[in-house]
């Protein structure tokens, strides 16, 4: 029982550790995306990467609505009405709309948001053939387990996104 209890309190510990790396590591990620940015003469418009997952959204769904854009990300309304003015004033978005509905605006990418688009692309497809190098040493039964566990960390981050618990309700578990 105590090892179980050793074993527990070692792995919150890694996890608390890999918490405070992913933060270094998103900020590190972000300022290499805004240097190759930077090569193709494109001037990013802030200090977060969200911007950039709103551009890749668009590029994925474009023609995309306000409100597609809010659903596919998870994100409020708010925030991508504030995120898209700024990716329209600094152009890498434009506006138009459908013949259809004359009243619904949409949105898709102009060349500048293109090259980003792209860009982000590119750096996804590296991180991902990275990530399965990774993995490659684990066994099937490794694997299996490790998705699990990832599926249930994400489901409780979900969870915490969406307010249907708070870190306090956590702590008394």
């Amino acid at each position: 029982m105590e090892f179980q209890n050793h074993f527990k309190g070692h792995l919150y510990e890694q996890y608390i550790k890999m918490l405070h790396l992913n933060e270094l590591y998103t900020e590190q990620e972000f300022n290499s995306f805004r240097q190759q940015a930077r090569k193709y003469q494109i001037d990013m418009l802030s200090n977060n990467i969200t911007s950039v997952h709103v551009i890749d959204c668009i590029g994925d769904y474009e023609p995309i609505n306000h409100t597609g854009i809010v659903e596919k990300m998870g994100l409020s309304k708010a925030s991508i009405t504030k995120i898209s003015a700024k990716l329209l004033e600094m152009g890498f978005i434009m506006r138009s709309q459908l013949n259809s509905n004359r009243k619904e605006i949409y949105f898709s990418l102009t060349d500048k948001g293109r090259h980003v688009y792209h860009l982000h692309k590119e750096l996804h497809k590296e991180k991902e053939e990275r990530f399965y190098q990774f993995i490659e040493s684990y066994s099937e039964v490794e694997l299996q387990t490790i998705g699990k566990f990832m599926s249930d960390l994400v489901a409780r981050a979900e969870e915490y996104s969406e307010g249907k618990f708070t870190i306090n309700d956590d702590i008394k578990d």
